[in-house]
């Protein structure tokens, strides 16, 4: 869905992509990342946040829960990270990466509590009394006491399916005295998700019934005696929702797609965060009239519609995807038309890296016209070494 926008914010990460592969340094399946465009939206994004008196968690999720990168981030100026399952807190700890918000899609198991909380996490997000319950008991057996956020729900807000959890804003009283009771934590928040949604026919992102949800868990909390000191309202979080978050009284969000300019809102390459990510693949074969490239980085919310066919004559092709099926592997994305095979092919799309069996190369440089890609990882942020490492 963001090939207008790529080739109109960063056609020379499309340039860079097509060489590397030409030198054989990149294989098919492969998202190609533009390091220092990822740092000036970071950079503007901190701008912004600042600004608002917001506070930023970097997400890492969609950039393959990649290290090297998440390292320069903080560099920037960013706290930490959000990890949004426990096997990406893994990986991130084993990098030394601050890992500041655990627990948020998907709770801590009781396995890696202590590792964990060792880590001095800012907060954690708990959906149960019993993780609540699990985390004062390890805290306070290492004699510290774990700030904790509650994920919240109510009637009628919106929940992407497998994500169905939190506590109800009917039980939220009891709760909270439950929590308060609990000597090795301290409840400081609360968290929902998404707050936020594009809006396809109002052409906007606009609040979701989530974020009032939130809004009037505060205030049962306040009443309660509880100082709330993070309102964490994650999803579509940019340049442009910022000072709408703050205006409701969001303290924090997690910006991750606006990192890569991939947010839903910058389809036609309008906003402040530019394009910096590409998947670059190569036609295997032709069969029945269509053409057919390497998979293995598809995501089925990604909106991915068009690509770029480079003909061995020089000429760039623009062809439409064949619609994917959600119940099947993706080994190949189909492409309407026939193309030699061997062909390199570039598409832009909404993607979520870890959830694909992708490489991801690292390249700084691009802007300034002598790109070095700086290393190759795959999906779950572990480095590829090559021949001679």
């Amino acid at each position: 869905m963001f090939i207008n926008a790529l080739k109109k914010q960063n056609s020379a990460l499309i340039e860079t992509a097509h060489t590397l592969w030409e030198k054989g340094a990149l294989l098919p399946d492969t998202y190609v990342i533009d390091v220092d465009q990822v740092l000036e939206n970071a950079g503007r994004l901190l701008a912004v946040a600042k600004h608002h008196d917001i506070a930023l968690y970097l997400m890492t999720k969609q950039i393959g829960r990649n290290p090297w990168l998440a390292h320069k981030l903080i560099e920037l100026g960013y706290q930490g990270v959000t990890a949004v399952d426990f096997k990406e807190a893994r990986i991130l700890m084993s990098s030394k990466i601050p890992v500041i918000h655990a627990g948020h899609l998907v709770q801590i198991p009781r396995n890696m509590l202590s590792s964990v909380i060792q880590q001095h996490p800012e907060v954690i997000t708990v959906f149960s009394l019993e993780k609540a319950e699990e985390i004062s008991c390890l805290a306070q057996h290492k004699g510290n006491v774990q700030c904790i956020m509650l994920k919240i729900y109510d009637e009628h807000d919106h929940l992407y399916p497998g994500q169905e959890a939190g506590f109800h804003l009917s039980v939220l009283n009891t709760v909270v005295r439950r929590i308060m009771a609990m000597s090795g934590v301290k409840l400081v928040g609360l968290t929902h998700f998404p707050c936020l949604l594009w809006q396809e026919a109002l052409q906007q992102t606009l609040p979701a019934p989530n974020l009032f949800t939130l809004l009037k868990a505060k205030e049962i909390l306040q009443r309660a005696g509880v100082e709330v000191t993070q309102i964490n309202a994650p999803s579509a979080s940019s340049c442009s929702t910022l000072p709408l978050l703050a205006k409701y009284g969001v303290t924090h969000t997690e910006p991750g797609h606006a990192l890569t300019g991939t947010i839903l809102a910058n389809f036609q390459g309008e906003q402040p965060e530019r394009i910096a990510m590409l998947y670059l693949t190569e036609i295997s074969h032709r069969f029945n009239g269509n053409s057919y490239c390497y998979g293995g980085g598809y995501y089925r919310r990604g909106r991915a519609h068009n690509a770029l066919i480079f003909m061995p004559n020089g000429q760039i092709i623009s062809t439409h995807l064949l619609p994917m099926d959600n119940s099947s592997i993706d080994y190949h994305f189909s492409l309407s038309g026939e193309f030699p095979v061997g062909c390199a092919v570039v598409l832009c799309f909404r993607t979520q890296i870890f959830a694909t069996r992708s490489d991801v190369a690292l390249v700084s440089g691009i802007q300034s016209g002598h790109p070095v890609l700086e290393g190759l990882y795959d999906s779950q942020g572990n480095r590829i070494l090559d021949n001679g490492e």
